[in-house]
């Protein structure tokens, strides 16, 4: 089936539409408490969504300054996202929910209307638009996550997971390079269960090394918003479970995650 720009716009909309939802009853002291990421408070979490938006944006409208934006950030070391953090942390929840507003209506609206094949420069290999626009779908969930944390929500589920479990799967080869270990040639299958009571698979139905279990443990895993070992995952196979060890959807540093036992198991 076709990739409908449309359609992942429409998922992105909805995606940040729950996470507006989280944000908006907030006091200001609450844009201030910590999250489960190290050093960053829920402030840091919508900062990080508006900026790389903006940086989204450019890269699909105006290439070129992307690009020349994009070198200067790799001759000063590189992108950091604690730096993006750091930089915007002195501005209070009433300049930052009008920010991500913005800055996520100009994305939806840029992206919409892009062929879902065009190649966009980024941090990285270049990737098509429908890849970057799925990547902010999974970006909103997994932040969104560490905010409904924070302040002791559980969102429900929805079908939009798919794009964060497909990220994940398509992010293996990625989580090996990043952490500096080869890729074994040992192909993995996943069968999920998905919040509408179907499965969801991905490899060979014969693979002896596999991952079975909720999709949201799945997410939460591969987006280290969780430990496997607090989730209901079941892991078979070594390189399965050498995968899981290391699974990374998001793009730049090898993450460090969650501790095992820091949250109950399965819980969202």
């Amino acid at each position: 089936m076709p990739v409908s720009m449309d359609a992942l716009a429409d998922d992105l909309a909805a995606e940040s539409a729950v996470l507006r939802g989280l944000l908006a009853p907030l006091q200001e002291h609450e844009w201030r408490l910590s999250t489960p990421a190290a050093g960053w408070n829920v402030g840091d979490q919508v900062a990080h969504l508006a900026y790389f938006d903006d940086v989204a944006v450019r890269s699909a409208t105006d290439p070129d300054a992307f690009v020349a934006d994009r070198e200067k950030i790799e001759a000063d070391g590189g992108i950091s996202p604690d730096t993006v953090a750091d930089r915007f942390r002195g501005l209070t929840g009433t300049q930052l929910l009008p920010w991500f507003d913005e800055a996520r209506e100009r994305l939806v609206t840029s992206f919409r209307v892009l062929e879902p094949s065009l190649r966009v420069p980024w941090f990285g290999p270049p990737m098509s638009a429908a890849s970057s626009l799925t990547a902010r779908i999974m970006e909103t969930w997994a932040h969104g996550q560490d905010i409904a944390d924070t302040v002791g929500v559980t969102r429900e589920m929805s079908p939009r997971l798919r794009h964060v479990a497909h990220i994940g799967i398509g992010a293996r080869a990625y989580s090996y390079a990043v952490n500096e270990v080869a890729l074994p040639a040992v192909p993995i299958r996943v069968e999920l269960d998905a919040p509408d009571g179907s499965t969801w698979t991905w490899g060979p139905d014969g693979a002896p090394d596999r991952v079975t279990g909720p999709a949201l443990d799945f997410c939460l895993a591969v987006t280290q918003r969780r430990h496997r070992d607090d989730t209901a995952l079941t892991i078979t196979g070594p390189a399965a479970i050498e995968w899981m060890t290391i699974a990374q959807a998001f793009a730049g540093a090898a993450g460090t995650g969650r501790a095992a036992g820091q949250f109950a198991k399965g819980n969202a």
